[in-house]
């Protein structure tokens, strides 16, 4: 007589592993939803509220119009052209600007940090030209280069520079030593050393810069806008202030700090694209709170 023995199947290490990944990504994806769908309430709850209050005078409409209002306006400020003049005149400025104050900050900053001799020669210098105000430096680029497109854009480029600059240096001087004997011991001296293991060690501090540099351009260049130019939403707001234009003026902070977040965005876009490694991080360390 014959018997046959039957075994259970079970799985093995690789369902569990696979069936632990699958929780993980589903989980991330849940993660990923609940901080997107917080980000764009949270705004929404704020106009409803500011929307409830204007409407039924617990606050002063003349003072703080409805959110509703606000949209009419600009809506009609569209479509007769004047909004998009004023914003197009205040983001051309932010790019060229930034672009010469990106371009040449970096430049010298990463030099500056690699190069202990320039470090020494221009620090001091910098050090004592970046405590000045750079709004302060406008008046004077309107003796050197008169008025027009130069000098606000030089005003910019300057406030941008001196935030790379510092921000470059030091993503290089705090690069991790260990990298940099691991790289010299792979055999990456002199150009490859600092285009393979420094340069992208700094990238994070670049961009760092980056986010604060966005900021500052809007900052600096409204405030130009308010005394030293016949365009721009600096302009505007101002304008609008002088005559006691409430709805114009919010539509004019409204497209500011609309501006401010589509350049955040852009940064932290190119910075994930750039900087993979560092964008792992934050996904690693939410699934570890989750659990």
């Amino acid at each position: 007589m014959t018997g046959v023995e039957t075994v259970e199947r079970t799985d093995g290490p690789a369902d569990t592993t696979e069936h632990t990944v699958g929780r993980m990504v589903r989980r991330e994806r849940r993660l990923v939803l609940r901080d997107r769908i917080a980000a764009i309430l949270t705004p929404l709850v704020l106009l409803g509220l500011w929307q409830v209050a204007a409407t039924s005078d617990w606050i002063d409409a003349r003072l703080f119009p409805a959110p509703s209002l606000i949209v009419a306006n600009a809506w009609d400020m569209i479509l007769d052209g004047d909004l998009l003049t004023h914003t197009w005149a205040t983001l051309s400025r932010i790019i060229y600007g930034s672009v010469i104050g990106i371009v040449v900050g970096v430049v010298l900053g990463l030099a500056m940090g690699y190069y202990r001799l320039l470090s020494a020669a221009f620090s001091p210098t910098l050090s004592a030209l970046y405590a000045l105000p750079k709004i302060a430096i406008f008046p004077l680029l309107l003796v050197i280069f008169g008025l027009g497109e130069t000098p606000r854009v030089l005003v910019v480029a300057i406030s941008v520079f001196f935030v790379m600059q510092i921000n470059a240096m030091s993503g290089v001087r705090h690069v991790d030593p260990r990298l940099v004997e691991a790289g010299t011991a792979f055999g990456a001296t002199g150009w490859k050393r600092f285009r393979y293991v420094v340069f992208p060690a700094a990238l994070p501090s670049v961009f760092a810069g980056l986010r604060v540099s966005a900021g500052v351009s809007i900052l600096v260049i409204v405030a130009v806008e308010f005394v030293g130019s016949s365009d721009g939403l600096g302009f505007l707001i101002w304008n609008a202030w002088t005559l006691f234009q409430p709805t114009r003026m919010y539509v004019g902070l409204a497209v500011v700090a609309i501006l401010g977040a589509v350049l955040a965005g852009l940064v932290g876009l190119g910075e994930r694209w750039a900087t993979p490694w560092i964008s792992a991080g934050p996904r690693r360390r939410r699934r570890d709170d989750a659990n």
